[in-house]
This record gives structure tokens, C-alpha cells and sequence, in this order.
């Protein structure tokens, strides 16, 4: 890769697999892809539409896995999907003319009150309780699918966790909420990706070798997902989300207390 040390190319790869493997299952790949992206010299709006070429290569191997495991509700998520890419679309646009700032003090309470019913609904999201959408559920996930396709879009951070949480309510269990929620994202990464490179923020240097990364990552990570199932997916699910709610505490701790 002409212009990137090897030192550089070794980074991104091992960067990239770690987020895609954590990604492929609950999301939140982008607290190590995008950091990594930055501390290699990327501007902050060119190294999140790079993270999206990446990522959206990582989401299509994931995707592809669940849909061969049959853990996927195709009926529905394929309904959602264009509302997914349309709200996607919308967010990257609109965060190019306003700050994103004003939604984390949002994202952080949505972020605990999330991880603390999960953790307090024993049993929840081992088994799948699905039968058919009712009007108030319809009215709910289609809701969901645009606004969190929009979020992914506009600051991106807890979009899997939000996801997940968003079909685990509609009675699937955490494996089966992990692959459809897969699909939705898969479509607001590529929105995203599109919208991005239509601002020219995606240096596909760097994004090109992080995304083969990404790619081996969501299969490994998609099949240990598959193979150890939803008591599995639920601790990494929970890790996840606690991970991302201490990160956004530390900003604010950063901004306001170590000025």
C-alpha cells in the first residue's frame, strides 16, 4: 500500500479484526476501529467514513453468516431495511451541518437504563418468544429502524446494542436479535458509506486493509456467536454497553473537569 508503513498496515488489520469479531455480534466496533483510525493520522470526518468502508465490509460477511444460520427473521428485516438506509442517509448528512454533541448526555442515560433492564430481566432474550407483529410493535420497530438508522448515520456509537435491544423486545432471543439486527446495519453502513464518499471523507488506504480485517473478524465472531448462543451473546451484549456508557463517561470527565 503505497503511502502506509507496515507498521501502520499491521495496526489497522489487528485494529480492524478485534473491532469487526466484537461488532459481528452486539456492535460497538467502532470504540477500537475509530480511535485506531485517528491515531494513524486520519481527520476526525475522514475517519469515520473510512470506518464505514470498513465496516460496512465487516457487516456484509456477519450478515451473510446469520442468513446461512437461519437466525434471521427475513420477512421482517427486510421490510425494515430500507428504513434503516434512508434514516442513515438523513444522519450523515445532517452531522455535517450540526454538531452531534447535543445527543451523548441522550445516548448515555439510554445507554444505562438499557444495560440495567437487561441485567435485571433474568431470563430475558434466552428463548424466542415471536409469533407475529401486533399494530403497537409494528408502530415500535419500524420507529426504531428509522431513528436508529439515522443515529448510525449521525453519531454511530451503541447502534448494535440499540438494535439488538429494539428486537429482544419484540420477544426474539439474543442470537436471533443479533443476526437481524446485523442486516439493518449492514444497510445504514452502506448509506452511510455512500453519503460519505459523496463528501469525499473515505481514504480507502487505510480502509481497504482494515475492512479485509474486518471481514475475518465478522466470521470468526458471527460463528462464535452462532455456535455458543444466546447466554454467549448476552454477556458480550451487556459487556458491550457497559464499555460504551464508562467511554462516554470518561468524555465528559475529560471536557468538563480536565480542562
Amino acid at each position: 500500500m503505497d503511502g502506509i508503513s507496515t507498521e501502520v498496515l499491521l495496526f489497522l488489520i489487528a485494529a480492524g479484526f478485534a473491532a469487526a469479531f466484537i461488532d459481528s455480534v452486539v456492535g460497538g466496533g467502532g470504540l477500537i476501529s475509530i480511535p485506531a483510525l485517528l491515531f494513524v493520522g486520519l481527520p476526525p470526518s475522514v475517519a469515520l467514513g473510512t470506518n464505514k468502508l470498513a465496516a460496512t465490509m465487516g457487516s456484509l460477511t456477519s450478515t451473510i453468516n446469520f442468513l446461512r444460520s437461519g437466525q434471521i427473521n427475513k420477512r421482517l428485516v427486510f421490510k425494515l431495511l430500507p428504513l434503516s438506509i434512508i434514516g442513515s442517509g438523513a444522519g450523515v448528512y445532517v452531522v455535517q451541518l450540526i454538531p452531534s454533541a447535543f445527543l451523548k448526555p441522550i445516548i448515555l442515560v439510554l445507554l444505562i437504563l438499557v444495560t440495567i433492564y437487561t441485567l435485571f430481566k433474568k431470563g430475558w432474550g434466552m428463548e424466542s418468544s415471536f409469533k407475529e407483529l401486533t399494530k403497537k410493535m409494528t408502530f415500535f420497530i419500524v420507529s426504531a429502524a428509522l431513528l436508529l438508522g439515522f443515529y448510525d448515520g449521525f453519531l454511530g456509537a451503541g447502534t448494535g446494542s440499540f438494535l439488538i435491544f429494539s428486537f429482544l423486545l419484540l420477544g426474539f432471543n439474543f442470537v436471533e436479535s443479533a443476526g437481524n439486527a446485523k442486516v439493518l446495519n449492514l444497510g445504514s453502513n452502506i448509506a452511510a458509506l455512500i453519503t460519505f464518499m459523496l463528501f469525499s471523507s473515505v481514504d480507502f488506504r487505510y480502509g481497504i486493509p482494515m475492512g479485509i480485517a474486518m471481514i475475518i473478524g465478522a466470521l470468526v465472531g458471527s460463528r462464535v456467536a452462532i455456535k455458543n448462543g444466546a447466554a454467549y451473546v448476552k454477556v458480550l451484549f451487556v459487556g458491550i454497553t457497559v464499555v460504551l456508557i464508562g467511554k462516554s463517561i470518561w468524555d465528559y470527565v475529560q471536557k468538563y473537569i480536565f480542562l
